[in-house]
């Protein structure tokens, strides 16, 4: 168990490496649709290359940071029954979706994504435009380097349930503490109080509400 927890833990390691480098990709994609969409509008200089950029920058923001957004829960979950469970049964349930569908689901994509990346790199794919970006096999890559990631993180989650399923006492009380504080980043987010906002905005119009006067403001 031991063994699966530095495993784990190593796996880790890697994939918030990688989506936190793979995240910048993010702020690049602003600019650069910023930039082009002032140009375009301002200076009438549209650019193919510009516009073939963004979708790369997105694709590697998405790929790339899929695995770690998994691996830190971070994910949308549309859970009816699973949430009402024992927290046991859910631990079976995640090991059994990682290894049932998403490890298996991952390496179909991965087989069938790199006979489509080496087809392009043979062939020496650029775009279909005239004016667009060459080497299209580059940002074809992103596509079974970017579910390895996922996958890696699926073998990451199915160590964990491991452990806490099998594991002994100190080891699963590690297992909790590390997602508990994989958690606190959504725990702490305060979202905006629009029922009280609502009261406010009321309670400002009628008279002397918010002003001792009565006087509109």
């Amino acid at each position: 168990m031991e063994l699966l927890m530095r495993v784990s833990e190593g796996l880790d390691r890697i994939i918030v490496k990688v989506g936190k480098i793979a995240a910048w990709a993010g702020l690049l994609l602003i600019l650069v649709t910023v930039f082009d969409v002032v140009t375009r509008r301002f200076f009438v200089l549209g650019s193919t290359k510009l516009q073939e950029l963004e979708w790369h920058f997105h694709t590697i923001l998405f790929a790339f940071c899929l695995g770690f957004a998994y691996l830190k829960d971070a994910h949308v979950r549309i859970d009816l029954v699973r949430e009402n469970l024992s927290e046991r049964t859910q631990w079976w349930i995640e090991l059994a979706g990682c290894l049932l569908f998403l490890i298996p689901y991952c390496a179909l994509v991965i087989y069938f994504s790199i006979e489509y990346t080496y087809k392009s790199f043979a062939t020496n794919e650029v775009s279909a435009s005239a004016t667009g970006l060459t080497h299209r096999w580059i940002i074809k890559s992103a596509i079974p380097l970017g579910f390895i990631f996922l996958a890696l993180s699926g073998v990451a989650v199915v160590l964990r349930k491991v452990v806490e399923l099998f594991g002994p006492e100190r080891l699963r009380q590690q297992v909790h503490d590390i997602e508990e504080a994989e958690a606190e980043h959504i725990e702490d987010i305060t979202l905006p109080d629009f029922d009280r906002q609502d009261t406010d905005r009321q309670g400002g119009d009628k008279p002397g509400g918010d002003n001792p006067g009565g006087e509109r403001r």
